[in-house]
């Protein structure tokens, strides 16, 4: 299974970067796109063609994890490629399905030879994490979150933790919609997870800053960025 960053800042994109997307594929050609925030589309354009693409996944319905779906619902026959993703909040919904996607609920299915599984996050809006199962290993996305009880249950023995690393320790608390780095890293060594890779990285904080927070928790962190790709 290979995965490939596409957009790894949030809330917003900064210069010459992208909000949240990512690209799983299986060694058969088999793909599928996770989130599609803004500036993820042209970087997915030169990872694939989009039109071969068998499913999209939106963790949830915020706007940088999901804008670029709207100029890509203008591709020739992107529309027909089934998308998961909550209902809510049904302004981003209903931008969706006025374009023609196809909406679904996330519901565990098999693409190719990707076993793919949802799990609950905590954020102010309906948001999964995703599990990927292939061939004996297995990658973990977060989506956006909060902690929260049975994440890590949902996480456990990844070969590859994506955690969302949306705020610095200092501007952590209970009621944010982030974890910060240093908790990425307590649940990567309570899941018992091999790698990590820090996402959702504000283009206002500083890279090394967040990574040193992270590694100083879980030394096996590195730090999203545009192209990266990943052997799991």
């Amino acid at each position: 299974m290979l995965i490939t960053i596409l957009g790894w800042q949030g809330p917003v994109p900064g210069a010459d970067g992208a909000c949240s997307g990512y690209l799983a594929e299986d060694e058969n050609g088999s793909a599928v796109a996770i989130d599609m925030g803004a500036g993820s589309l042209s970087r997915l354009m030169k990872a694939i063609d989009p039109r071969k693409l068998k499913a999209i996944i939106l963790s949830h319905l915020h706007w940088d994890h999901m804008s670029d779906m709207l100029p890509l619902g203008y591709l020739a026959g992107m529309t027909d490629i089934p998308v998961y993703a909550p209902a809510q909040p049904a302004p981003a919904f209903d931008a969706l399905t006025s374009l023609g996607w196809k909406i679904h609920p996330h519901e565990d299915m098999r693409l190719g030879d990707m076993q793919i599984s949802f799990g609950p996050a905590r954020h102010p809006v309906p948001c999964s994490s995703v599990r990927i199962e292939c061939h004996g290993k297995v990658f973990v996305y977060t989506g956006d979150t909060n902690t929260h009880p049975g994440i890590a249950d949902f996480a456990r023995g990844a070969d590859l933790l994506l955690a969302d690393a949306g705020l610095r320790e200092a501007d952590w608390a209970e009621n944010k919609p982030h974890l910060s780095p240093a908790l990425c890293g307590k649940l990567a060594l309570e899941a018992g997870v091999k790698k990590m890779v820090i996402t959702h990285l504000s283009p206002f904080n500083d890279k090394d800053l967040l990574l040193s927070e992270a590694s100083a928790v879980f030394p096996e962190t590195t730090p999203a960025e545009g192209g990266l790709r990943l052997k799991v």
